[in-house]
């Protein structure tokens, strides 16, 4: 003889065998609600943050236009970078040494323009050591591997970037060098993002940059640079370095070099 239990409804019998599957189901699908609702919390959050990504937009359109034309002469900037009177040709040793680079790392020079700092770079590291000759300029990593045969260096390789990236693998250098360079960056936010993955834990980023002071700097200067110091410093740890110092290079009157480091704990 089957046991029921009267329902909360006039006189309506349920078999205990049904109230408990309505029981089990009940908990089901409040599994089922809490499941769906973790979920939606991290898409919600994950869909966030790429919305961060996306949205970013462009500080400097245009910037880097006539870098990309591939008409580009080589030489008309060779003759503008490679001079004693440019600063960070004229005081290259000093920042090498600054840059504290050992024999056997792996170095990406960010924005390598005609290549004479990877070259000096591919000296330090030796033949067991690497350097990755970063730019957005086909024209330039031509010139840079033509030259890099011509002179018989063999650790050395040209690697396209884009206006978002630094194209470099993860975990696949211990020193990121950018020379004049942070502020072509259009889209600083994703290409810092992309140096911190590429850099290994404890590895270090060198920024060299024109020092925008208004009421000071050169028209040139205020007009081309974006942002002072402060701020793309600010930049950068917002990226997840840690700043370690600044070095005063004798040579500079124009320019600072920061260093940072990407944490050991990465």
């Amino acid at each position: 003889m089957s046991v029921c239990k009267r329902s909360k409804c006039a006189g309506e019998k349920i078999p205990v065998e049904t109230s408990s599957r309505f029981a089990r189901a009940a908990v089901s699908l409040r599994l089922v609600v809490a499941f769906v609702s973790v979920t939606l919390v991290g898409l919600t959050s994950a869909f966030a943050q790429d919305a961060t990504v996306v949205a970013e937009q462009s500080v400097k359109p245009g910037i880097n236009d006539e870098f990309v034309d591939p008409e580009l002469d080589v030489s008309k900037w060779m003759g503008r970078f490679e001079v004693e009177s440019r600063e960070v040709y004229a005081g290259r040793q000093d920042v090498l040494e600054a840059c504290d680079i050992k024999p056997g790392q792996s170095v990406a020079d960010i924005g390598a323009g005609t290549g004479f700092y990877s070259r000096l770079f591919a000296d330090a590291v030796g033949k067991n050591g690497w350097v990755f000759s970063v730019d957005i300029s086909p024209r330039f990593l031509e010139h840079i591997n033509t030259k890099a045969r011509e002179d018989n260096v063999h650790n050395l390789t040209g690697v396209l970037c884009s206006d978002r990236s630094v194209n470099l693998p993860p975990n696949s250098i211990d020193v990121a060098f950018i020379c004049d360079t942070y502020h072509h960056f259009e889209y600083p936010h994703l290409t810092v993002e992309s140096i911190y993955k590429a850099i290994k834990p404890g590895g270090a980023l060198i920024v060299i940059d024109f020092d925008r002071i208004p009421g000071k700097s050169r028209e040139f200067i205020l007009g081309h640079v974006r942002a002072g110091k402060d701020v793309f410093r600010s930049e950068i740890e917002k990226g997840g370095f840690e700043f370690v110092d600044e070095v005063q290079v004798p040579a500079f009157e124009e320019n600072y070099l920061l260093r940072f480091r990407k944490p050991a704990a990465s």
